[in-house]
């Protein structure tokens, strides 16, 4: 039943406003609404995220969402022009792009950090052979 219903993912914030400039102005979202002390983005599919105030953000070390896009390298330059800085992850195997994106297990992946401290990532599925 969970499976036919869409999902929506929280983003964690200590500074709403903070997190606010860091979304709208770098990466370019519009709101939706704000509501309870936060507020909605709405993407591509129907699908949205909640940015809300919480003393917890940036405590997971895990991605707390990804965009599925067309091109990784593009999206990460684009980012880039804008002041985003890319995660490095040494130890992840995988081929490098020049952009720094790492290529393994059919994908492309890149990750950033907000200035919560929560990790968001750029996911392209790659054409299977």
């Amino acid at each position: 039943m969970l499976q036919a219903s869409p999902m929506y993912a929280y983003i964690p914030a200590k500074d709403i406003a903070r997190a606010r400039r860091f979304y709208e102005d770098q990466l370019g979202l519009r709101p939706r609404e704000e509501t309870n002390g936060g507020v909605v983005y709405e993407f591509g599919g129907g699908t949205a995220a909640f940015l809300y105030p919480t003393p917890n953000a940036g405590t997971s070390q895990a991605s707390q969402a990804f965009w599925s896009v067309q091109d990784v390298d593009a999206q990460m330059q684009w980012l880039k022009s804008r002041g985003v800085r890319f995660e490095t992850y040494d130890d992840m195997p995988g081929e490098r792009s020049p952009q720094g994106a790492i290529t393994a297990g059919g994908a492309k992946a890149a990750w950033f950090k907000d200035p919560e401290g929560n990790i968001m990532a750029l996911i392209q599925a790659l054409p299977t052979s």
